[in-house]
């Protein structure tokens, strides 16, 4: 094999649980928007906030911005937040390879494990064409933001699942912490995850293959 020849790295698992934006749906140009309205409103760096905004649900994001602030302040922010996003999937595409990577993932076990509540999650799948996975763990289902692995622990659980036998896919900095503290191996998507130390890392979804073996999934990454 050439030198510089890409590798495949191959993982085992029982269940997939999947983030949703910047993971399977880029909705980057929706979270800009309403980030950099929200930054101005506050006298906040615009570039500053989008560092800190991906992976967490909005009132985290906004306590780390503001962590003077009352949190029901950031609660109330973060409702208003979820209805202008929800409203708005102008630009809302699927990750390249998503399509396909959902389709290979019809008959196996797979959950959405998504800092967005569900009806914002239910827009943007449906905007990216993408298929909702029937296991899914949104905002209301947990107590905890990512970076805590509450979700992706609650993900397993619904399948009945050990954390050890899942692999998570995310994109950002809260969300593979989260995976991580789960105890499950993740992979990284696009060029926000590599610098975080996912256990491998892809650019997008076309350099993922799934494949059915007895019981489990075995996966081709890179």
């Amino acid at each position: 094999m050439p030198a510089n020849a890409p590798t495949t790295t191959t993982l085992t698992a029982r269940a997939l649980l999947l983030d949703m934006d910047g993971t399977i749906v880029n909705s980057d140009a929706v979270v800009e928007r309403c980030w950099r309205d929200w930054a101005a409103e506050h006298g906040l760096d615009g570039d500053a906030v989008m560092k800190v905004v991906h992976g967490r649900q909005g009132y985290a994001t906004m306590a780390v911005l503001l962590p003077d602030r009352p949190m029901e302040q950031n609660h109330a922010d973060n409702a208003r937040m979820l209805a202008a996003e929800t409203a708005d999937v102008s630009g809302v595409v699927p990750v390249p390879g998503a399509p396909a990577f959902m389709a290979s993932l019809a008959d196996l076990p797979h959950a959405l494990v998504t800092s967005a509540d569900r009806a914002l999650s239910e827009a943007r799948m449906n905007a990216a064409g993408l298929p909702m996975p029937e296991v899914r763990v949104t905002a209301e289902s947990v107590g905890a933001s990512k970076p805590d692995p509450e979700g992706f622990l609650k993900g397993a659980a619904a399948l009945g699942l050990d954390p050890a036998d899942c692999v998570v896919f995310e994109d950002s900095e809260a969300g593979i912490a989260a995976g991580k503290a789960a105890g499950m191996r993740v992979v990284g998507v696009g060029p926000r995850a590599a610098a975080h130390a996912p256990d491998v890392a892809v650019a997008d979804l076309t350099q993922v293959r799934v494949e059915a073996d007895g019981a489990g999934i075995v996966l081709r990454v890179g």
